[in-house]
Parts: C-alpha cells; structure tokens; sequence
C-alpha cells in the first residue's frame, strides 16, 4: 500500500474512533431524565435568566470575542490583497478561522432563543386556554415578539455567513470549522443561560 494510502486510512480509523468514544461518553454520562421530568420555564423566569450578571457578562465577553475575530478578519483581507507579502500560508488558516468564529458565535445565539421559544410555546400549550387567558402568560407579548425576531435574525446572519463561508473558502476547511464553531459556542450559551452542567 501506498504511504498516503496508508496515511488516510490510519487518520479514518483516528477520526472513527474518537466518533465511538464521544458517542459512548454523551450515552454513559448524558441526561438520563425522562421527558416528563424536564423543568419548564416560564415567560417571567426566561425574562429573569436574560437579565443575570452571568449571562450579561458571557454576552459582553461574546461582543469583545466577535469584534475582536472580526478585525483579524478584515485586517487578513487588507493584508492578502497587498501584492509581494509573504503572509500567505499564515492568513489561509487565520483568515477562515477568524470567519467562522464570528459565524459562530453569532450564529449560535439561535440556538437559545430557538429554546427559550420552544418553552414558552409549551408551557402555552400546558395550560388551558382559560387559565391562560386570564393570567399574564400570553404569547402576544413584547417578550415572545422579541424572542422570536432574535432568532430569525441570527438564523438567518448564520444561514448567510454558511453560504458566504462556502463560496469565499475550500468545504473541506470550512464546513468542520463551522461545526465545531457553532457546537462550542451553543454549548456555551447552554451552560451559562440554561446553567446545563
């Protein structure tokens, strides 16, 4: 067998194995609560969570991480153009890694609102139709509204900065990129929103 034969077949065993292994440790270690027992949240306990000084302070350090990424990245593009600079082979990692990084740390923000709607969408569907109307709970709030345009807009910034990333960079480096950007930073709006330990 050829070396680089050889060389793709022990990288496919690695990657393989490591599959296994992740899988085994989310079963071994992972929620194992039934669905009846998930903690439902209200409109004024989700309301409550954005305003915590944790989740206040992991979105001030996600505004510092983006604009800082963003720089690299328009700084990369300034530098790239500039014929005669010798700044290539460091700027074709540096400038996609920078890309997805905004992509995802924006991107992912969906994610928690797509799960504060679903409680607020269940918790409605819980309650009787009368219960819920004469109480405060109502989906045609200002809360439900503003949760749901913040999660079209960052649906849709990451849906388009997917499709800009695949046109500007190679699939193969970019679509693992963006997977592991959008996992880290969802587990990490998870963890510090939700408090999922």
């Amino acid at each position: 067998m050829s070396l680089v034969l050889t060389l793709f077949l022990c990288r496919v065993l690695v990657a393989t194995t490591f599959i296994v292994l992740g899988n085994i440790f989310l079963v071994a270690f992972g929620n194992h609560q039934s669905p009846d027992m998930v903690y439902l949240y209200t409109q004024e306990q989700l309301a409550e969570k954005y305003s915590n000084i944790t989740f206040l302070f992991y979105c001030l350090l996600l505004v510092v991480v983006v604009l800082m990424h963003h720089y690299v990245y328009r700084r990369g593009e300034l530098l790239l153009a500039i014929p005669g600079k010798d700044l290539m082979r460091y700027w074709k990692l540096l400038l996609p890694f920078s890309f997805v990084v905004v992509s995802g740390a924006i991107g992912s923000c969906s994610v928690l609102f797509a799960k504060s709607l679903e409680y607020l969408c269940y918790f409605f569907q819980l309650e009787s139709f009368k219960t819920v109307m004469s109480s405060s709970y109502r989906l045609d709030s200002w809360f439900t509204y503003s949760i749901l345009l913040l999660f079209l807009c960052t649906a849709g910034f990451w849906m388009a900065r997917l499709n800009e990333g695949l046109s500007q960079f190679d699939a193969i480096l970019i679509v693992p990129m963006f997977r592991i950007a959008w996992t880290f930073f969802s587990i990490c709006v998870g963890f510090v929103y939700f408090q999922e330990y």
